[in-house]
């Protein structure tokens, strides 16, 4: 499918929603919840328009970061002298 094809298949479930949005409001009354529905359809069909506009570029595809090698050898241990066993508390001391 096309994106012109996919838009227009949005838009046409947002009217579907639209409509029952509105029937709904008709059995229940307009409370704040249905002010909510109808205000978060409005923001979906503003942002489909905004899929829609021409000149819009795809975004860019991520870059890949450098790959970084891991050496199989231990850490210097003297690396985590001044830190607590993650999650088992401090030394020299018990939980409560």
């Amino acid at each position: 499918m096309s994106l012109h094809d996919e838009l227009t298949d949005i838009s046409q479930c947002l009217d579907r929603l639209d409509r029952a949005v509105l029937r709904l409001a008709e059995e229940t009354g307009d409370g704040l919840e249905i002010r909510r529905v109808r205000t978060d359809a409005a923001h979906l069909r503003e942002s489909v328009a905004l899929l829609g506009e021409p000149g819009r570029a795809a975004p860019p595809a991520p870059a890949r970061p450098d790959l970084i090698t891991i050496p199989d050898a231990p850490y210097d241990s003297a690396l985590w002298t001044d830190s607590d066993d993650e999650g088992l508390g401090a030394r020299n001391r018990h939980a409560p």
